[in-house]
């Protein structure tokens, strides 16, 4: 499969103009081994963002499950399903990416101090409860927050 350029003339480059075409063609250019044909400083700028948006998503979902864990604990009259279910598909898919990328269990352990504190603050804003409601240092351990089975007291 060949990319066929836009049919309308521009001063501005593929990448700019048309990021799918862009992508199919730097493909295709790698594929074929003609590396004078790649867009090479787009190409590396992209690959650092894909690995950007593959952290911060670990961090996003970590930060949604500390949330959850924490209002399951300290607001033990409020659980609902809901939680649960948020707890289990966030557990998920940080299992998934790490089965994808083991690497990113290694950035889970190096973010997970400054994700609870980020947590400490979402829990506060969802429950309407103090920030020093929540214990300054995570009260869950590393393992028990992917253990899918297990919930706090």
């Amino acid at each position: 499969m060949t990319a066929n350029l836009p049919t309308e003339a521009s001063d501005l480059p593929l990448y700019e103009q048309d990021y799918c075409l862009w992508l199919q063609s730097a493909i295709e250019a790698l594929r074929s081994r003609r590396l004078e044909a790649v867009d090479i400083d787009n190409l590396v700028e992209e690959l650092e963002d894909l690995g950007r948006r593959e952290k911060k998503a670990v961090y996003s979902d970590l930060r949604v499950l500390l949330i959850h864990l924490l209002k399951w604990k300290y607001q033990p009259q409020k659980r609902t399903n809901s939680w649960r279910v948020t707890i289990a598909e966030h557990r998920q898919r940080l299992e998934e990416s790490f089965e994808v990328s083991p690497s990113l269990r290694r950035y889970y352990q190096e973010c997970f101090a400054q994700c609870y504190q980020a947590a400490r603050r979402g829990s506060s804003a969802q429950t309407g409860m103090p920030v020093d409601n929540f214990p300054g240092e995570c009260p869950f351990k590393l393992k028990q927050v992917l253990d899918l089975s297990w919930l706090p007291d």
